[in-house]
């Protein structure tokens, strides 16, 4: 697959936190060439539903974005997002619509209504002690692009775990209502076609760009400016404004938005081994997980 050329380089920390702003949310903006990423609105305390709005209206033209959460559940594994369920959906967008519809109610883009769901619980570890009889056990299930991650070192979470510090299950859970409301708006690689031109949004994990950047995967996280700058240094871009401590939110979103513009225009990433049709329209992939 040919790669095409983008001109803005977008990457976006999200959160699945309760509640209407986050401090866990953080969106960095490049362009070509080699400056130094910045924060979009550096300080804000963004909402979900903001970030929303700043991608229908306020995103350059021809920007790769991408999300740090998992666009899509397990499938392949079991045959299917929630088996034993009849509502259970066949493909990625049916299941985020079938998230939005369940959480109507729920504000902010959060999912609570469908992780208490009765059916959809089953498959869910949630706090409490409360484990679903088909979680599956252990660390849960996974989807073919975490094992990809896995093979390059890093260790994934199961988004059907919705425990403990680490985990992402909540964070893509509320993504994938957001992605459900992009829907017409922008595509979202791999369930749509890289296009030719204009934006796309994709799933990236922000360690590897960590790695990439010269971090080891158990000190990927940077919360100081001196450390920052030696990791966009390694991606060829120039040092960011700022000294002391930064969160590292804030870094893991100017990391990837400088990796992203390094990575974006290699086509064997649009490309990786393992990512079949069938995975493409059912749990999607994690652009740099080759």
């Amino acid at each position: 697959m040919k790669a095409q050329r983008f001109e803005h380089y977008a990457a976006i920390d999200w959160s699945g936190a309760a509640g209407e702003r986050h401090r866990g949310i953080a969106v960095a903006l490049c362009s070509t060439g080699g400056d130094a990423p910045e924060l979009v609105r550096p300080g804000h305390r963004w909402s979900r539903p903001e970030v929303l709005d700043w991608l229908l209206t306020e995103l350059p033209d021809s920007t790769i974005v991408g999300f740090d959460m998992g666009i899509s559940l397990a499938h392949v594994d079991a045959g299917g997002f929630f088996p034993g369920w009849a509502d259970s959906p066949a493909t990625a967008r049916e299941l985020w619509a079938l998230i939005d519809r369940v959480c109507t109610a729920d504000p902010h883009l959060s999912a609570s209504s469908l992780v208490d769901h009765p059916e959809a619980a089953r498959h869910f570890r949630r706090h409490g002690g409360r484990e679903g009889d088909l979680f599956g056990g252990g660390r849960g299930r996974f989807r073919v692009t975490e094992r990809a991650q896995e093979a390059m070192g890093c260790r994934p979470y199961s988004n059907f775990n919705l425990v403990g510090a680490a985990q992402v299950g909540k964070s893509s859970l509320t993504g994938m209502r957001l992605l459900h409301r992009l829907s017409g708006h922008l595509p979202v690689w791999p369930i749509d076609p890289l296009p030719e031109r204009g934006s796309v949004v994709c799933e990236i994990y922000t360690t590897i760009a960590a790695r990439a950047a010269g971090r080891r995967t158990g000190a990927s996280k940077v919360r100081d400016h001196a450390d920052l700058d030696a990791a966009l240094s390694a991606l060829g871009a120039a040092p960011v404004t700022g000294t002391g401590a930064i969160t590292d939110h804030a870094a893991d979103a100017l990391i990837t938005a400088a990796w992203l513009r390094s990575a974006a225009h290699d086509p064997a990433l649009w490309s990786p081994a393992g990512l079949t049709p069938e995975i493409a329209q059912t749990e999607g992939w994690t652009f740099g997980a080759a």
